[in-house]
């Protein structure tokens, strides 16, 4: 196991199975170095969109020199990276696991229905991902899924008896996303708090493939981005990009990252007005980590074949698609100045309308707070604690019930964001039924101003479409906000959020990730 990649780019390799063996890097944990400037605009070319905001991440983020990873074959679960992590470390007392720094999502659309050939080509180019760089989070971990669009390019006949079905309803796990409660779309609850420049429509997307790409040294994935989107170079060298029979073009790139202060200094470097209220230890825009452990299911008990006794589809072990998932992509704006600064525009103009920690804890968790904010200081920093490390920005994603968000809307007039994912979100002992990939984004993608503005970019997955539509109208809580005639400002995270994109994804077990089904047809 080596910790740096492959000396020279590899263009093909044989196809690989699971099973084969995989590459990890090396390192203390706690470890680190700063990226070389400039690298990511070097391998980019040019830089435009998710590669533009790659490039700043040279600027603010480091690379981790993470532990060895003990893994040696790839698992059949496609996104299950787990076993190239290293071990959770704790933080104030909690446990957590933080992904790799850097992902990019990349969108794209096929011209016609792939040839037989392109399962192969498919193939070929993520072993030529593999090959050149080890998968690792020091390397480039890179995962396709595919739309219904896709599927609806092959005979049915083949779809049909091969497509997941959900035992609750015995509907098809794959499904075109929707609206959620408080999107703005036709039909749905308008929030009268959302300030004018985030009152973007929703798009509901129609692509065909997602390629999602990730690394803790954003050079490597930039590498790799701007290779899938044409580049024909890797690693300085050239190497062909793919090119399919079926004609694929890359729709959008958009970029995350995840990293302990980053969006502090993201804000800071930007001269944004809220920049001194993030909390400078937390990963999140929101100053509260999303990175607990117990936050998120192991990737075996999201798949249709399921795990830990979650089992929500018809599918078992041995089935075409058993340990494949279904993998949301969603592109949100942030109103952070609005959660942090002037948290009620309906108060009078005289008055302080900074979010105290006591408050925005209590959107994001439940009421009432289970931590006290600072007292000298409840604003800077994050408002949060003293006597805890990182000032309050690493809490406990506790589990009361799923009927937590209904009673704190009885009792205590207010809804918060996690306890209403919590009616639905996990089983009846607690443990969580999806697995996320979110993190902040920065940039100009959708905005009605043209500046680069605080992003979520959000991904997971789940057993089905279906749950997680009800994941995304319970999160809404619009029913409780009518049955007890709450206020806007006491309702979550659901004014400061908007959804600009959607769209669900197949994405399918390893040994048949190249276009899946292309070869039954």
């Amino acid at each position: 196991m080596s910790h740096t990649a492959n000396p020279e780019p590899v263009s093909r390799c044989p196809l690989s199975q699971p099973g084969k063996q995989a590459q990890a890097t090396s390192g203390p944990n706690f470890m680190k170095r700063p990226v070389p400037r400039r690298t990511v605009l070097k391998a980019a070319g040019v830089v435009t969109g998710a590669l533009a905001a790659l490039s700043l991440m040279e600027e603010l983020a480091w690379i981790p020199i993470r532990e060895a990873s003990a893994a040696t074959a790839f698992p059949d679960v496609q996104f299950d990276i787990s076993p190239f992590m290293p071990a959770a470390k704790t933080i104030d007392g909690i446990s957590v696991a933080m992904p790799p720094v850097h992902t990019t999502f990349l969108t794209a659309r096929l011209a016609r229905t792939p040839s037989k050939n392109d399962i192969a080509r498919m193939e070929s180019a993520l072993q030529t991902i593999e090959g050149n760089y080890p998968y690792a989070p020091g390397g480039v971990f890179a995962h396709v899924a595919y739309s219904d669009n896709y599927f609806a390019r092959l005979p049915q006949s083949v779809v049909g008896p091969k497509m997941p079905r959900t035992l609750d309803g015995n509907e098809p796990v794959l499904r075109r996303a929707v609206a959620g409660p408080t999107d703005v779309a036709a039909g749905k609850h308008v929030m009268t708090l959302r300030r004018a420049e985030f009152n973007v429509p929703l798009a509901l997307e129609n692509n065909d493939i997602l390629f999602t790409v990730r690394g803790d040294d954003p050079s490597f994935v930039a590498d790799v981005v701007s290779w899938l989107s044409g580049s024909n170079k890797l690693k300085g060298q050239n190497v062909a990009s793919p090119r399919f029979d079926a004609g694929m073009t890359i729709d959008h790139m958009r970029s995350m990252f995840v990293q302990q202060g980053l969006p502090r200094n993201v804000a800071a470097s930007n001269g944004l007005p809220f920049a001194d209220f993030i909390n400078p230890f937390s990963p999140m825009w929101m100053g509260f980590a999303d990175q607990q452990v117990d936050a998120s299911a192991p990737a075996q008990n999201v798949t249709f074949a399921g795990g830990g006794g979650i089992r929500l589809s018809n599918k078992n072990p041995g089935d075409y698609f058993d340990n494949g998932s279904i993998q949301h992509l969603s592109h949100n704006l942030l109103d952070l100045e609005q959660f942090y600064v002037n948290g009620n525009a309906e108060d009078d103009a005289t008055a302080d309308h900074r979010e105290p920690f006591d408050e925005r804890v209590q959107y994001m968790y439940q009421s009432p707070p289970e931590v006290e904010q600072a007292a000298d200081d409840p604003f800077r920093d994050g408002g949060g604690p003293r006597n805890l490390g990182t000032r309050g920005a690493f809490l406990a994603n506790v589990f009361h019930g799923s009927d937590a968000a209904e009673k704190s809307a009885q009792q205590f007039g207010r809804i918060g964001h996690l306890s209403a994912l919590h009616r639905s979100g996990r089983t009846a002992d607690g443990r969580p039924i999806h697995l996320r990939i979110d993190g902040p984004g920065f940039g100009t993608l959708d905005t009605t101003t043209g500046r680069s503005t605080a992003k979520l970019q959000f991904s997971g997955f789940f057993p089905s479409a279906d749950f997680f539509a009800t994941l995304r109208n319970n999160q809404g809580s619009i029913d409780l906000l009518q049955q007890f005639n709450l206020d806007e400002d006491d309702h979550g995270l659901e004014r400061f959020i908007t959804s600009t994109r959607r769209q669900n994804f197949m994405i399918p077990p390893r040994r048949h990730r190249a276009f899946p089904l292309l070869e039954l047809t």
